[in-house]
């Protein structure tokens, strides 16, 4: 998601005046047994990317030895097609800018199949949809083009706000991912996880400081009756804004022993993502390459350049347009980091932002109107064939 000035402003103002009390929970997983927490039944449910990565560069692995099996069976060449990626930032109603470009690129005829999606927070609201194509794009337009705030969140008194863990109540964006991530949406991912295709969701384990990747195709794939819950509660931990949304509690266990994980918003750690960049390096990740081409297309749902406002010469107002930058440069940061990435792996690398001509009236968050000129400006430009820039903004490589 995102922040605008004044909702950083409000939340600094009630961080201020609220005491010190806190709701129970359970006890979080001790710090030396952090990266051994597991979800019960799932063992392959996530990914610790700031640790060991040999655990995903062998799913990586095997899903080619899966992609394979599915093209036999289709009757089709063994021999792969083209490995292309897709990373779908956050950036709150911004989304609206993936959304329409997703669809306006089915609509040109030309969207190829993803063999990886990611998303962060809003992006891990449209990664589901992305990676299951274009059969969903009416459901994905339906989403970005028809809710407004209330379809998102229940604002709290000031009271309530002091009292409970967010300033909104997300139950209707919960509802909302249920309604549209039913048994037939899940039973689809599975089958394309088991296809050899990967789909993940970045959120952010508050208590330990540290990024988790989600394995969707495997919780979906999962025979246990609380998949699907997980999946859904994955998708609105994802999009969580500390302090504004409350955290999503998420049940783990140790030695059988049961604990509580704090997960909130991916962007906290990172406001898109393709793949550790420890994996372009690894030796054991070299049965990913076998000369197969690789293309990654990353969809930052923000605006890059600068957001000019005048402001007020006051602690809430300083505080929070100083958050709100050192977030862009966050963003800034990623797109760069994926690019340095994709340069060591050799695979290319294309960006998507929302340029300096849009200049639709942003009224509030999850502004309708907004949202619906921003997905129709997306769609337009990939419908006649958007020009995806191919380095990182502000840079160009030098020529001899």
């Amino acid at each position: 998601m995102k922040f605008s000035v004044r909702s950083v402003a409000l939340l600094l103002g009630i961080l201020l005046l609220s005491a010190c009390g806190a709701l129970e929970r359970r006890q979080a997983v001790p710090s030396q047994d952090v990266e051994l927490a597991q979800i019960p039944g799932i063992p392959d449910a996530r990914f610790w990317p700031m640790s060991s990565n040999e655990a995903l560069i062998n799913l990586a692995i095997e899903s080619i030895g899966l992609e394979q099996l599915a093209r036999e069976q289709d009757g089709l060449e063994v021999e792969l097609p083209p490995a292309v990626f897709l990373a779908i930032s956050g950036g709150g109603d911004n989304g609206a800018f993936g959304a329409g470009l997703l669809n306006g690129w089915s609509a040109r005829g030309d969207r190829p199949q993803f063999k990886v999606v990611t998303g962060v927070s809003t992006g891990a609201l449209i990664a589901p949809f992305a990676f299951l194509g274009a059969g969903y794009d009416d459901e994905l337009s339906q989403v970005y083009t028809s809710i407004s705030q209330k379809d998102i969140f229940e604002k709290r008194s000031i009271l309530s706000a002091l009292t409970q863990d967010g300033l909104g109540d997300t139950t209707p964006l919960y509802k909302l991912i249920r309604n549209y991530v039913d048994e037939t949406f899940l039973a689809e991912v599975a089958n394309q996880y088991h296809r050899g295709r990967l789909l993940f969701i970045g959120t952010t384990n508050l208590d330990a400081q540290q990024p988790v990747i989600w394995n969707m195709g495997a919780i979906a794939a999962a025979n246990i009756a609380e998949s699907a819950e997980l999946f859904h509660r994955i998708m609105l931990a994802s999009a969580s804004i500390p302090g504004a949304f409350p955290p999503v509690m998420i049940d783990v266990e140790v030695a059988g022993r049961r604990y509580q994980e704090m997960h909130v918003d991916g962007g906290v750690m990172a406001q898109v993502f393709l793949y550790p960049p420890a994996i372009a390096g690894a030796r054991s990740a070299s049965k990913l390459h076998e000369n197969r081409e690789r293309r990654a297309y990353i969809i930052r749902n923000a605006r890059l350049d600068a957001n000019w406002s005048d402001v007020n010469r006051s602690t809430v107002s300083i505080t929070g347009k100083a958050i709100i930058t050192l977030l862009q440069s966050q963003g800034f940061g990623d797109l760069f980091r994926i690019y340095l990435t994709t340069l060591e792996d050799g695979v290319e690398y294309n960006l998507a932002y929302i340029d300096s001509d849009f200049d639709a009236i942003h009224r509030e968050e999850f502004d309708r109107e907004y949202m619906q000129a921003l997905y129709r400006y997306a769609f337009d430009l990939a419908e006649k064939g958007y020009q995806w820039h191919r380095y990182p903004p502000g840079y160009e490589p030098a020529t001899e």
